[in-house]
């Protein structure tokens, strides 16, 4: 790899991106792609920005997470929401492109920068200054030689996602907090256990096995599929081995006593903390097949989850993700070389918009350190700020990829309690603190926005 050069390796939407914000910094890039020396079984063109499952980035809207992140994002000059908005079909407020004229823009915006060249060839190993944006097709001989240098622990192969949901969503007269034989407590809760708990009835466990078992699965692509490990069995597929299983795994009643009842839970469904904040907590053992709608039908059957808003669905799908909290610094670069950053869904995010945010950011910070300054990410109040605070302090031995969401900001303060009882205003003053912080990083920061269209 030439010195002189700027390495991004991979050509998707957080390596072009990260690409653009280099090369309109005044940087040469050679962006690193593949395909079509080494294919996936994911892609079927050798573009760059190549859109392989879905055709939308989701809510332009800001009272949405998605929305305000792209808001966000547009502050600093993004690329890949340029070239969306050319492709743009109708989808109401959602962000739809033909996907065939949003690749093209991309890669005909990348090949045609004066600074940036792209090299198609497989890449076996780390540089010493660059972006790492693979995504969750990387390379077998890539990703060992990214666990050879962050270490065996560090990089998964596969997602085994529970859903998670919001705190205020739950109803803690139904749910109650608590750890089996209480052995685990809150870090200054005294004996308060870590748990939520949603206790169920026979009747009631029946019903949900019932729901759960007849569900709507998703059916995965060829690309998409993995081996069902014990560790990661789909809470369907472990209902399907007998009505009882559950109730002798995840869902097991043992040493848990619902304050409300005199006698022993049927069935117990754990929540676990998501979050410092305590703000997002996960359906424990409950990673699934099925699909959204029907996950939000069946879930909802849960004892205290009749009214749960799901900031993140579950799934199981093929995907090589980097432990972020364990492995990388607050910027997502390696802690012993700064300069060699990840971006992209390789680093924990879920998600075109999400993938798309790192790039640019990884873009700006390592063009920031190859003029002598620091690496600097957004405040937590920002969506992109509060993305970046969970991929650093999330819990490293329970981490898994997150979507943008509300449940990520901080709780807003000096705002009546009747205020934030109305969703759509919390989310509108949540959105304002988001645009006017962003706003006042990036000029504290220096950072120009990238030009777009000169």
């Amino acid at each position: 790899m030439a010195s002189n050069e700027v390495h991004v390796i991979g050509g998707g939407l957080a390596g072009s991106e990260a690409a653009w914000q280099l090369a309109e910094r005044g940087h040469s890039v050679v962006v690193h792609e593949m395909r079509p020396v080494r294919g996936t079984a994911a892609h079927r063109t050798e573009k760059l920005g190549e859109l392989v499952c879905s055709n939308t980035f989701k809510s332009t809207e800001t009272s949405n997470a998605h929305g305000l992140l792209k808001a966000e994002m547009r502050q600093l000059g993004s690329l890949i929401l340029d070239c969306a908005d050319q492709s743009r079909v109708p989808g109401g407020s959602a962000l739809t492109v033909d996907r065939e004229i949003f690749s093209q823009h991309v890669h005909d915006r990348i090949h045609a920068h004066p600074r940036i060249r792209v090299s198609r060839e497989e890449i076996t190993s780390l540089p010493d200054v660059g972006i790492i944006a693979t995504g969750p097709l990387t390379s077998d001989a890539l990703a060992e030689a990214i666990r050879a240098r962050l270490g065996v622990e560090s990089l998964a192969f596969y997602d085994a996602i529970a859903p998670v949901v919001s705190l205020e969503s739950i109803d803690q007269n139904i749910a109650f907090r608590a750890s089996r034989w209480g052995k685990e407590t809150m870090d200054g809760a005294g004996d308060e256990g870590a748990y939520l708990n949603c206790a169920f009835t026979r009747d009631e466990y029946e019903a949900f096995i019932d729901a759960l078992t007849t569900a709507d699965q998703f059916t995965a692509h060829e690309f998409d599929a993995v081996p069902y490990f014990e560790g990661c069995m789909p809470i369907e597929e472990m209902a399907r081995r007998g009505r009882e299983s559950l109730r002798f795994g995840p869902m097991k009643p043992i040493g848990l006593q619902d304050p409300r009842s005199t006698t022993r839970p049927h069935a117990v469904v754990q929540l676990r903390m998501e979050d410092r904040g305590g703000r997002m907590w996960n359906l424990v053992g409950f990673q699934t097949r099925l699909r959204i709608p029907e996950q939000a039908r069946v879930f909802r059957m849960i004892p205290g989850l009749a009214e749960a808003e799901f900031l993140r669905f579950g799934s199981i799908h093929r995907n090589s993700y980097v432990n972020a909290p364990a492995a990388l610094s607050p910027h997502l670069a390696l802690r012993d070389a700064s300069m060699l950053m990840f971006a992209g869904q390789i680093t924990g995010v879920e998600g075109y918009t999400e993938s798309s945010a790192t790039g640019l950011l990884a873009g700006i910070n390592l063009a920031r350190q190859m003029a002598g300054d620091a690496p600097v990410v957004p405040p937590p109040s920002t969506m992109m700020g509060a993305l970046y605070r969970y991929m650093r302090e999330a819990d490293p031995k329970h981490f898994q990829p997150m979507n943008a969401n509300f449940g990520l900001l901080d709780d807003l303060e000096g705002v009546a309690p009747k205020v934030l009882k109305d969703k759509a205003k919390k989310r509108e003053l949540f959105a304002e603190r988001a645009l006017a912080a962003m706003t006042a990083w990036r000029d504290e920061a220096g950072i120009v926005p990238a030009d777009l269209h000169g």
